[in-house]
């Protein structure tokens, strides 16, 4: 795979008394508590739900 952009999500609040939609959204991303990342491909599907769940994670692009 020759320079496929990967973004790392990390989720920095809890996902408690959230909307359920929200809560399946970082099961989605493959998180799985606070404080837990995950590498993912950068695609715009996963772009939409990073941007559902924004208040709740952070992302960083990773060069690879």
């Amino acid at each position: 795979m020759a320079n496929v952009k990967q973004v790392k999500v990390t989720q920095v609040r809890s996902a408690i008394g959230r909307r359920a939609d929200q809560q399946q959204t970082l099961v989605g991303l493959g998180i799985r508590r606070r404080l837990h990342s995950a590498i993912l491909v950068d695609t715009p599907s996963v772009q939409g739900m990073i941007r559902k769940v924004r208040h709740l994670v952070t992302v960083e692009e990773i060069n690879a």
